[in-house]
């Protein structure tokens, strides 16, 4: 006996496992310009939403305060993220001195205040040419960092105090733009040019402390991350009407160095094997075939380059 819908030409029911689906959006970036009060889980849901698909993430978290380029991954190209998060980084800040928070931003509780008024211009420039270049940095209490299996800020605002170690980041630039001074104020606008895993909070907060006046970040927008730029981001409001979406060999000839390879070479790196390096560097490095489709990410070791990720089935 046939059960309803099974036979040919049947209109599929609510709930048939063969109704339709909605196709799978081109995998590709999304450059966002996150708004403030958001976190970037929240626009990873909004973007979900946006795309039809829940294989959606982002490369570089921004705190809620934060504005600015956020990278997100659609469908494939969540794989480059890992990737693309370890690029160089590009913010405007600005820090207000003489004020120290349980944050080291705006967003925590005032714990010591200090006239700021007496710091002059020379050793302002001082302090921010001390941490420009390679640096020693303790990451804020409230970092993403997790200790123990558990992110550092959840300890934190727990009421536990979080014990994290230094770590090596590089401030490429640390250019003061402007100084505003109202009495006991003082406020600092910077551009910080950065690696991977700087915390401009954390720069703020030492600024404060090597001046003997304390200090936190205020402001806080993102205008670059790699390649990607604010010129290339665009609103949750402009993506709900059109959901741009870079495609993925764009996004990597933007971000990595291109290896172009024949036919036979593809075959073969499509199948994970390796190939005779090109002297391009560690990596990544993408890798495109005769028609210029992305076939992969790779990285050289020695005298061969191998796969970090293969894009073609």
């Amino acid at each position: 006996m046939s059960t309803a819908g099974s036979e040919p030409g049947a209109p599929a029911q609510a709930g048939d496992a063969t109704r339709a689906r909605r196709p799978a959006p081109p995998s590709g970036l999304i450059i966002v310009d996150k708004p403030a009060g958001w976190t970037s889980h929240d626009v990873v849901g909004r973007l979900r939403r946006l795309a039809g698909t829940r294989r959606v993430g982002h490369a570089g978290t921004l705190d809620p305060m934060a504005t600015g380029v956020l990278v997100v991954g659609v469908e494939k190209a969540t794989r480059l993220l890992g990737h693309l998060a370890l690029t160089e980084k590009v913010y405007d800040a600005t820090i207000r001195l003489g004020v120290t928070t349980t944050t080291d931003d705006a967003e925590g509780e005032v714990i010591a205040e200090v006239p700021a008024g007496g710091v002059t211009e020379e050793a302002l420039h001082a302090g921010v040419g001390a941490l420009t270049g390679p640096i020693e940095q303790v990451p804020p209490q409230v970092s993403a960092i997790k200790v123990n299996g558990e992110r550092a800020y959840k300890r934190a605002r727990a009421g536990e105090e979080v014990e994290l170690r230094a770590r090596t980041v590089t401030v490429h630039a640390f250019q003061v733009t402007d100084v505003r001074r109202a009495g006991d104020a003082v406020e600092v606008d910077a551009v910080v040019r950065c690696s991977s895993g700087t915390y401009i909070r954390s720069l703020a907060r030492d600024l404060g402390a090597a001046l003997g006046v304390g200090g936190h970040l205020t402001r806080l927008r993102r205008t670059r991350v790699g390649p990607y730029d604010l010129s290339m981001a665009r609103t949750l409001d402009e993506l709900a009407h059109d959901c741009v979406i870079l495609p993925m060999a764009t996004a990597v000839a933007a971000a990595f160095p291109r290896m172009d390879v024949s036919a036979e070479e593809a075959k073969l790196i499509g199948h994970g094997g390796r190939l005779a390096s090109a002297g391009l560097g560690g990596g990544p490095i993408g890798v495109f075939g005769p028609d210029g489709a992305l076939l992969a990410l790779v990285e050289e070791r020695g005298r061969t380059v191998r796969p970090l990720a293969v894009f073609v089935p």
